[in-house]
């Protein structure tokens, strides 16, 4: 018998997706709002390629839903970014098998 692929990829696909529908199931946002939102991410991430329902999907996944929360006032864009920043800083200054974490800025 041969094992069923699984649904996500990557466990960070599996994470974005449920905390969109947990947003979602705590009122957060309405359905139509969504697809709204993420219809357009998609449209702009697939111009220059045909996503293949991984990464490049769930990134854009990430993107709407970064989106989402900049217009419900809920995420401020900037600090977004900062610590997107700070993430990508700690996973490449962190060695192989280890745990990544972020510098606190006061410490």
């Amino acid at each position: 018998m041969t094992q069923p692929s699984p649904t996500f990829e990557a466990p960070w696909h599996a994470d974005v997706f449920a905390l969109t529908v947990a947003l979602h199931d705590n009122g957060t946002f309405d359905w139509p709002e969504w697809t709204h939102i993420f219809g357009s991410v998609l449209a702009q991430q697939g111009c220059d390629q045909e996503l293949d329902g991984g990464d490049d999907y769930f990134t854009a996944w990430v993107i709407a839903l970064e989106e989402m929360l900049s217009r419900k006032g809920l995420a401020d864009s900037e600090i977004l970014s900062s610590l997107k920043t700070a993430w990508t800083q700690a996973y490449l200054d962190t060695p192989h098998g280890q745990p990544v974490q972020i510098k606190r800025a006061d410490a």
